[in-house]
């Protein structure tokens, strides 16, 4: 399959400015976006039409104001138009791929998944193509596709290194891009969701905000300022080498006692198989746990109690506004929520103010949203630096 990206002319920095502006914040009046950005009115005139005039921005009625008493075309606030560009989101997993379409606002309005029965890159990207081609027939106003894979990932289109995938220096962008015709990028996956819940989730509007994962793996993302900080280890297993309590359990990933070790999924369902002999499933030991089951309920709340003392630590430090605590772990909050809390007063100030710990139930479409609007970001808005 081969398609024409349905896209906009690059834009300038300040054209890009009030772009986003709108997109996030939208919709605003004229005056609201000339304040928002210190821009004179002449200004913000000359930046907004080309934006208007491609069609990305559009003159929408002031709610509430009846028709008849509208005053002109300059007090009417500006808009995007969501539903003119769709957006594909890929994540990719050791044996899955998930997919999402979603409209310029990140909305999702399709899902589409299917098995990963290989780890051929050429393959894999064969995948990623005929799944593509699925979405846009229903779809067919695609504008890019983004894909988050956990790993490290360079220039946002070579997966330089993927445990999970066990790949090395893929140029994965290109496979799927030549495949499409669509323009591509990629990106690590906890990176993709801190931008999608700084854009249009739980950290939109907020100065300093921090996304916590805990599921496969521990992820970290800052943002400072409203702008996600790069960090090496959110692309290299961040949590491996937090050592949270140097006498804690040892197990095949991660230092003894570290935030891998305690957190994880794989690391929790070992240790309750390493002292019962019993091969059970994540969702089942947190069962076992909420019924008092000796084993499963002492790991549970080892874990717990691990969780509290690294979200009071990352309250300590980064001073954020708000935590998200995000992934496919966070059934962890539903049975043992209480001691998490109360390890985090432990470790904190008593006069320190309450930690706002938001808890998101996530699935793999949430990270595949947040590919996609990386997509948005860098293949629409031409925010590189996003």
């Amino acid at each position: 399959m081969t398609a024409v990206a349905a896209s906009w002319l690059p834009l300038s920095p300040g054209e890009r400015s009030v772009a986003i502006e709108v997109l996030v914040h939208g919709p605003l009046s004229r005056t609201e976006i000339a304040r928002r950005l210190n821009l004179s009115a002449g200004s913000l005139t000359r930046l907004t039409k080309p934006l208007i005039e491609s069609g990305l921005l559009i003159e929408v009625p002031e709610a509430g104001t009846p028709a008849e008493v509208r005053q002109g075309r300059p007090s009417q606030p500006l808009d995007v138009v969501a539903e003119s560009r769709a957006f594909i989101g890929f994540k990719i997993t050791e044996d899955m791929v998930y997919g999402v379409v979603t409209t310029l606002r990140s909305e999702i309005v399709a899902r589409h998944d299917r098995p990963l029965t290989t780890h051929d890159p050429a393959e894999v990207a064969d995948l990623l193509a005929e799944m593509t081609a699925e979405l846009a027939h229903d779809h067919p106003r695609l504008a890019g596709i983004g894909i988050g894979v956990g790993g490290l990932v360079q220039d946002r289109a070579v997966v330089g290194e993927s445990p999970f995938l066990r790949w090395r220096d893929v140029p994965l962008a290109e496979l799927v891009e030549v495949r499409t015709g669509l323009p591509v990028v990629v990106e690590n996956d906890v990176a993709a969701l801190v931008e999608a819940e700084t854009w249009f989730g739980a950290g939109r509007g907020l100065d300093r905000f921090v996304v916590l994962t805990i599921g496969a793996g521990i992820g970290y993302g800052l943002v400072l300022g409203g702008k996600r900080v790069p960090c090496a280890e959110e692309d290299r297993g961040f949590g491996r080498h937090w050592i949270i309590n140097p006498n804690g359990p040892l197990t095949p990933d991660g230092e003894r006692g570290s935030a891998v070790s305690l957190l994880t999924i794989s690391s929790i369902r070992y240790q309750v198989r390493a002292a019962t002999g019993r091969d059970l499933m994540y969702e089942e030991i947190l069962e076992l746990a909420a019924a008092d089951e000796s084993m499963p309920a002492r790991v549970i709340d080892e874990a717990a109690r691990a969780l509290g003392t690294l979200v009071a630590h990352i309250a300590n430090f980064a001073m954020p506004q708000k935590i998200l605590l995000a992934g496919e772990g966070v059934g962890l909050m539903d049975v043992a929520g209480k001691a998490v809390a109360e390890t985090v007063r432990l470790h904190r100030h008593p006069l320190a103010p309450p930690v706002a710990l938001e808890t998101k139930v996530s699935d793999f479409h949430d990270w595949a949203r947040g590919a996609a609007v990386l997509a948005i970001q860098v293949l629409v808005l031409g925010a590189a630096e996003a």
